[in-house]
């Protein structure tokens, strides 16, 4: 099963499974207001122990800072993220996320495993273990500058 034509098929399930995973994720986000990239920015200032600066965000993103100043300026004006001033440094601005945004990353995480749900529905649990082997594999193989 290693010629050209299998791993060009498995390409298009892959392709095809990643635009279904897409479509149901912006489904979910769509009610609650938020795009992808707002949804990314606030998971990844959740994930921080300490409120972020913009420019840590800016490198954990990998995009360019006003990139993140953009969709700052989104979640704030939706009140799940708030700028605040660095205790040590009055001119750095840190981004704290709000109870609002939590509130959003909680109903997001519970709409998520939904939607997992629904796609492995059809897999045996057994199927589903092999398939966690095979992505760690997958994801740990992969060069770090291409991870994200």
């Amino acid at each position: 099963m290693d010629s050209p034509d299998s791993d060009g098929l498995l390409a298009e399930q892959l392709l095809r499974l990643t635009r279904r995973l897409q479509r149901i994720q912006n489904r979910q986000l769509e009610p609650i207001g938020i795009t992808p990239a707002q949804f990314r920015l606030l998971r990844t200032v959740a994930h921080y122990d300490e409120p972020p600066r913009m420019a840590d965000l800016a490198l954990r993103l990998d995009v360019v800072p006003r990139a993140v100043t953009t969709l700052v300026d989104g979640l704030e004006a939706c009140g799940r993220v708030r700028r605040a001033p660095d205790p040590t440094n009055r001119r750095v601005v840190r981004i704290e996320i709000t109870e609002e945004g939590r509130a959003v990353l909680r109903s997001l995480r519970h709409a998520r495993r939904a939607a997992v749900q629904e796609v492995l529905a059809p897999l045996t649990a057994e199927q589903r273990e092999v398939l966690g082997g095979l992505l760690t594999a997958l994801v740990d193989g992969m060069p770090e500058r291409h991870r994200h």
